[in-house]
């Protein structure tokens, strides 16, 4: 199984993921057969930053549980109730 057909199940979630050039939290938007597109979230506001789209083969780690994921999710999920 490829990592881009693993990916596919887990669209709309945050996540941790690790390329060649950086890594970020943030929620993964679309996967493709060739690219990713994830929404990077800053950490210090919680608000998305950006917008990237990183080629399929570039992606080394996803990680899509552990403490510092719950702790987005918990911070970004009490901002939306405000």
């Amino acid at each position: 199984m490829k990592l881009t057909e693993k990916l596919k199940e887990y669209e709309g979630q945050f996540m941790f993921i690790r390329w060649a050039t950086g890594g970020e939290y943030g929620k993964l938007k679309y996967v493709g057969s060739d690219f990713v597109e994830f929404e990077i979230v800053d950490i210090d506001n919680m608000e998305f930053s950006e917008t990237m789209f990183i080629q399929a083969g570039l992606i080394l780690e996803a990680s899509i549980g552990g403490c510092d994921i719950a702790r987005i999710i918990a911070e970004f999920s009490s901002k939306i109730s405000e």
